[in-house]
């Protein structure tokens, strides 16, 4: 049975691929039946000659996953990121509430006593 096939050429980071037409056993970079095209994925440039592909569609050659992508990008919609959320396993401590005590009035002889140091403090 003939795929098209994704066949990696180039340096490890500066990958592009051929479009071949191979047998579904065979090596990356073994034999092939006939080159489709190439795709580069840095400048995202597809050349595919459409004849030919529909001429091995017809003979019943059949798409890879990575071909399929490339030609039909809306049956693959991308997946959305999941964000973690991290869970709170220990149980939240409830803050007891702090209640508001009214200040005491100063009795009449301290608040005699505070001015008086006032007034000296100023005095110096």
């Amino acid at each position: 049975m003939l795929k098209i096939k994704l066949k990696p050429t180039g340096k490890i980071h500066q990958r592009s691929f051929r479009i071949v037409v191979a047998p579904v056993r065979s090596k990356y970079n073994g034999k092939i039946t006939a080159d489709l095209g190439f795709y580069t994925p840095q400048t995202n440039t597809l050349n595919l000659d459409k004849k030919e592909l529909e001429k091995w569609l017809k003979n019943g050659a059949q798409l890879t996953e990575g071909v399929d992508k490339l030609l039909h990008p809306d049956k693959y919609p991308r997946k959305k990121k999941k964000i973690k959320k991290v869970a709170d396993t220990a149980p939240k401590k409830e803050s007891p509430k702090e209640e508001s005590v009214p200040e005491a009035q100063p009795t009449e002889e301290q608040a005699q006593t505070e001015t008086v140091v006032n007034n000296e403090d100023s005095q110096k």
